[in-house]
């Protein structure tokens, strides 16, 4: 039997859990993996857990080369919200927030709930929160006020982005907190939309930044998925894609581990007429410049004359000698 001590918030989170609330519900799913997996107790009171000087550190080498990609898009973000009271994290896969943006006037504030680098947020130790259960879901999302699991963290409205890394691997989540009891839905909404538009900024950046000697192509959209990025080499090889990319092109670890070239993959869907033309466009300049000269026109472009000529059949260019 429970005891009778027990919050009216923890008991209203074991009964959505001994309901059948977790097969319709994502956030009752949660609260079911914090009670029963991970044998949290919502009206706990322990201090958030926070890593050693060291261990952050550490956290922080691990994801450097994607720490180093966000700097730009954390500035932006925090611009955009920091001034209603809300700070900006960045969280590795384990749930630690390893770097951020504050008003120092709200710093005390924001430390004593532990929204603060170094703290842990995975949901195993936390239970159902915007980072830890952003991470498990791998997905957008907003857990506002009591749809937190443990009672001393609904005083908090949290949403978070997953970032994906230059291999289509969930590497980090981007979070902005609040801890203001008037936050509207409308403006939960407009967070949600900052927020995910800053993750896609930042997974842009550092794919470039990954693949900085090669040529980025924009992927067109595919059904419910996005457009994405692929890093492409002087001999029109891909190199790397995005998530968004291997999803709306259905490709896989596998395939990416061949040479595949991107007539070939980007054949497979209608090439965008702004990236067919952008493409025309170069290869017409290299031609002019090299008076219509297939060889030379491919060295001014980088690339072997057979891909040239085999870019010149797939954008229906003729020859000149």
């Amino acid at each position: 039997m429970r005891a009778p001590t027990l919050s009216y918030h923890a008991d209203r989170i074991q009964a959505a859990i001994e309901s059948d609330g977790a097969a319709k519900s994502a956030l009752v799913a949660s609260w079911r993996r914090s009670a029963t997996l991970h044998h949290l107790d919502p009206s706990e009171r322990k201090p958030p857990h926070r890593l050693t000087d060291l261990e952050l550190k550490h956290a922080r080498q691990r994801i450097e080369p994607l720490i180093c990609a966000a700097q730009d898009s954390l500035d932006r973000l925090y611009l955009a919200v920091g001034g209603v009271g809300c700070c900006v994290l960045l969280a590795d896969r384990e749930g630690v927030p390893v770097d951020r943006r504050g008003a120092a006037g709200d710093n005390k504030t924001f430390e004593s709930w532990g929204l603060w680098t170094g703290n842990v947020w995975s949901e195993d130790v936390e239970g159902t929160n915007g980072i830890g259960t952003c991470l498990v879901e791998q997905r957008l999302l907003t857990i506002h006020a009591d749809q937190h699991f443990f009672d001393r963290n609904t005083a908090l409205s949290c949403t978070t982005a997953p970032i994906f890394d230059h291999e289509g691997n969930l590497a980090a989540a981007l979070d902005v907190s609040s801890c203001r009891a008037d936050l509207t839905e409308g403006f939960i909404n407009l967070i949600s939309m900052a927020v995910a538009d800053a993750a896609r900024r930042i997974e842009a950046d550092n794919f470039r930044q990954a693949f900085s000697d090669a040529r980025i192509l924009l992927t067109p959209a595919q059904d419910k998925h996005a457009g994405g990025l692929l890093a492409v080499d002087r001999d029109d090889l891909v190199i790397g894609a995005t998530r968004a990319a291997r999803l709306s092109l259905g490709l896989t670890s596998e395939q990416l581990a061949r040479p595949l070239p991107a007539g070939d993959l980007l054949g497979k869907v209608e090439i965008s007429g702004e990236l067919r033309d952008a493409e025309r466009a170069v290869v017409q300049r290299a031609l002019a410049r090299a008076n219509g000269n297939v060889a030379a026109a491919a060295r001014l472009l980088g690339i072997s004359r057979a891909t040239l000529h085999r870019k010149l059949n797939r954008l229906e260019m003729s020859r000149a000698h």
